[in-house]
C-alpha cells in the first residue's frame, strides 16, 4: 500500500535584519516566562500570507508567486506592543509600522495572485503586521494587560521575501524556508 505524501504547513513571510530581530530579542526577554514560551530568534519574522496545510507539491506553485510578486519594502519600524487575537491572548507581539504602505501593498499583491492561483482564500480580517516575539505556555491564562513597554523603534527595511515549510512538534514549530527572494532594493 502506498502512502499519499503528507500535506505541507506553509506560510509566506518578510525576513527582518539583524537589528531588528536583536530589538524584539531584547522586547522578548522582558517577557514573564512563566508565562510566555520564546520563539527562537531564527524564527522571528512578518507574516504575510498564511496557507496552511497545502497538498504536497504546490510549494513550487507558491514560490513562483513569491517570486513574482516579491519587491522592496521600506520605511518600517518596530511599534507597540500587542497581545493577539486581543481578547485571549495566545501570542505576544510587536506592531510592525508601515510608513509607506508598501508592505501592506506586498501582502495584498501576495493575497490576490496566490487567489487567483487557487492556492489561497482570503482572510476576512485586515492585515495587521506584527512580529510574535513570544506563545502562551500550555495551562497558563492569557495575560489581560499588554506590556507597557514594547521594543526598541528600530527602522528598517525588509529583506527578503521567504516561502516557508513549518513543522509543528511538543517543542515549538521548526520552520524550513523553501524559496527566499531577496528584496533589498
Amino acid at each position: 500500500m502506498v502512502t499519499p505524501p503528507r500535506p505541507e504547513r506553509l506560510f509566506v513571510a518578510l525576513d527582518l535584519p539583524a537589528a531588528a530581530r536583536a530589538a524584539l530579542a531584547a522586547f522578548r526577554a522582558r517577557a514573564d516566562p512563566a508565562l510566555w514560551r520564546p520563539v527562537a530568534d531564527e524564527a522571528l519574522h512578518v507574516t504575510l500570507v498564511f496557507l496552511g496545510d497545502r497538498p504536497a507539491g504546490e510549494a513550487e506553485r507558491v514560490s513562483a508567486v513569491v517570486r513574482a510578486c516579491a519587491s522592496p519594502v521600506g520605511d518600517l519600524a518596530l511599534g507597540a506592543p500587542l497581545l493577539l487575537p486581543p481578547r485571549r491572548a495566545r501570542v505576544l507581539c510587536a506592531e510592525v509600522r508601515d510608513g509607506s504602505g508598501a508592505l501592506a501593498g506586498l501582502q495584498g499583491r501576495l493575497t490576490g495572485e496566490l487567489e487567483k492561483a487557487g492556492l489561497h482564500e482570503r482572510e476576512r480580517r485586515a492585515f495587521r503586521p506584527h512580529a510574535t516575539v513570544a506563545r502562551l505556555r500550555a495551562g497558563v491564562r492569557a495575560p489581560r494587560v499588554t506590556p507597557p513597554e514594547g521594543p526598541e523603534p528600530v527602522a528598517f527595511d525588509g529583506e527578503s521575501v521567504t516561502l516557508y515549510r513549518s513543522e509543528l512538534s511538543p517543542a515549538g514549530a521548526r520552520y524550513e524556508p523553501l524559496e527566499r527572494v531577496p528584496i533589498i532594493g
